[in-house]
């Protein structure tokens, strides 16, 4: 049987983790980014360097987007417009507002081409270990086509319904991800403040009730205070913090916590932390209390 080809347009941090589970699980990666040392990077792992998504849709008749705005993908979407074969199912897991992935499906459905949105729930650092989840979303028949491939870049996916939902059900997830991840920084910095060691915070604490996956996953990063090895930049997230709040204004719907959490995440980007991880936060929070892991010990 030949080895499937698999596309994947967009070789960031999600992307370039996906791709490499990808190429784990047996399938061939064709990738394209507009980054140059992105391509070359994917080919040093093993996989096909594209030269453009026209050149990708030539290779594969399944293809993943992991994109950073709404103009990248109705690039992409135009470009795919052009070239993708009839039938050819699109794996859209980026961020965006739906009304941005129901132009592309659009654009792409007049080529006889299946747009799925398909948001991921998890960070870069999950992402390469494929503690992924996909929420799916679209046409019901092309998703049952795609399980094998979903498989071997996540520990889990989900078909939610019509179109849209899958972007609905990752607002939801990241609104608890946004707090949850100052939460564990306020919590962390509250044990720094009693003279607690954070490192003994986190063990004591993730597994317990007050735990919670952020806590794990940022946890280690707010011991070291080092948050330069970005899963998730705060420059990035400031997209998807502004996605969530216009999609609750849209409903009417309170969000007060959430809301209390974005200014955290403006401070990080005031000072500085735009390009590290969003568990910068807890510098944030550091500061606030008189940064208190560098206060003398009695």
């Amino acid at each position: 049987m030949a080895q499937q080809t698999v596309g994947m347009i967009g070789l960031g941090i999600m992307g370039s983790a996906m791709s490499a589970n990808l190429m784990r699980a047996g399938f061939r990666v064709a990738g394209f980014d507009v980054a140059p040392k992105r391509r070359a990077e994917h080919a040093r792992a093993g996989g096909v360097a594209a030269k453009s998504p026209r050149d990708l849709a030539k290779r594969a008749d399944l293809i993943i987007t992991s994109l950073p705005s709404e103009r990248a993908l109705a690039e992409v979407a135009a470009e795919l417009a052009a070239s993708a074969k009839r039938g050819t199912v699109v794996i859209e897991t980026s961020t965006l507002p739906i009304k941005v992935k129901e132009a592309a499906r659009d654009v792409l459905a007049k080529r006889g081409v299946i747009l799925l949105d398909c948001p991921l729930s998890g960070t870069g650092a999950q992402a390469r270990v494929k503690d992924l989840l996909i929420y799916v979303s679209g046409d019901r028949t092309a998703y049952r086509k795609t399980v094998p491939v979903l498989e071997g870049f996540t520990s889990a996916n989900y078909y939610v319904g019509p179109f849209g939902n899958g972007s609905k059900m990752k607002f939801v997830a990241n609104l608890l991800v946004a707090i949850h991840n100052v939460a564990a920084a306020e919590a962390m910095v509250l044990g720094m403040k009693a003279g607690l060691d954070p490192a003994l915070v986190l063990k004591v604490v993730a597994g317990g009730a007050g735990g919670s996956r952020m806590l794990q996953v940022r946890g280690p990063m707010m011991v070291k205070g080092d948050y330069s090895e970005a899963t998730m930049k705060n420059e990035v997230w400031q997209k998807d913090m502004t996605i969530i709040g216009d999609f609750a204004r849209e409903l009417d719907c309170p969000t007060p916590l959430f809301a209390a959490s974005a200014p955290i995440y403006n401070a990080a980007m005031a000072m500085g932390m735009g390009k590290e991880d969003t568990g910068a936060v807890c510098a944030v929070l550091e500061e606030m209390a008189g940064r208190p892991r560098r206060r003398k010990k009695r």
